[in-house]
């Protein structure tokens, strides 16, 4: 049956991290094929058809959460994924970037801090649900935005085979990171 667990898992090493480095948005329906590692099946390898990857660098609160959801009596089974991300300081330009996010649905590329790449939103993009933007009460509160993508999709977010940025260009058909 092919829904037979095939593998075991072990204890890992306690040497990782949490937290996100990075999010790259792809617009949606820019790639044009995907080529996914032979040996490891969900795993890819290669993203055809991208031009630009829109790098946001992050710092502090920000997470990356898949809940997988299954039911016995509709006999479904799907991933809702969840980033929450938060931009500081206010200004014109991602004021303009957050509405183009909120008409779109991007493909979300997220960087973790044990340099791993995740590709959410693979067949549905992702929708930006809610953008707080915000300007605090105290001195020290947050002036920026709090934004909230959701995604639903058939399998967890795939792991991208690459280990840094210039890799993961370079997986994308030499895209060009936008940082501006």
């Amino acid at each position: 049956m092919s829904c037979d667990l095939a593998n075991g898992r072990l204890e890992p090493c306690k040497d990782t991290v949490s937290g996100i480095d990075a999010v790259f948005f792809v617009n949606f329906g820019d790639y044009t094929g995907i080529t996914y590692d032979g040996v490891n099946g969900d795993v890819i390898d290669s993203v055809a058809g991208v031009t630009n990857l829109y790098k946001y660098e992050l710092k502090g609160t920000n997470s990356f959460d898949q809940v997988f959801n299954s039911s016995r009596e509709n006999g479904t089974a799907f991933v809702e994924q969840t980033l929450t991300m938060t931009l500081k300081k206010q200004d014109h330009t991602t004021h303009k970037s957050v509405k183009l996010l909120a008409y779109g649905r991007p493909y979300v590329i997220i960087k973790n801090r044990n340099n791993q790449f995740f590709f959410a939103g693979l067949e549905h993009g992702m929708e930006l649900t809610t953008a707080n933007v915000t300007n605090g009460t105290a001195m020290g509160d947050l002036s920026g935005y709090t934004l909230t993508f959701v995604g639903t999709e058939k399998i967890l977010a795939n792991l991208i085979d690459v280990s840094n940025e210039t890799a993961l260009a370079t997986a994308f058909g030499s895209a060009t990171i936008v940082t501006a």
